[in-house]
């Protein structure tokens, strides 16, 4: 399992790669890379997926600098993360806590 204190650390040691696809997201989504380092910094692990190849990855519940709730998703290599995507979460798609799941229809 992922610990958060783990990636914070990563960001603090600057082992903290963010991937082609998740620059080319977050400009697309109007996240910058200062939002999903506030998101890690002071956010939980809502979600694990130690099955994720190739390296663990999680989901994280957090702000963005002005506030607005954000998910972030990181993996953990060991001596560093990569931040896989960064996305505003949809009402749609979790519970009003925004941090729980709605349960998929068929």
């Amino acid at each position: 399992m992922i610990d958060i204190n783990n990636l914070r650390a990563y960001y603090e040691q600057e082992r903290v790669i963010i991937t082609v696809h998740a620059q080319e997201r977050l400009r697309q989504r109007g996240i910058k890379a200062k939002d999903v380092r506030n998101c890690v910094m002071t956010g939980e692990i809502i979600e694990q997926y130690p099955d994720d190849f190739p390296f663990p990855s999680c989901l994280i519940f957090g702000q963005a600098v002005n506030g607005k709730i954000l998910h972030v998703v990181a993996s953990d290599e060991g001596s560093g993360s990569r931040i896989i995507t960064a996305y505003f979460p949809d009402k749609e798609k979790f519970e009003d806590d925004l941090k729980t799941r709605r349960e998929r229809t068929k």
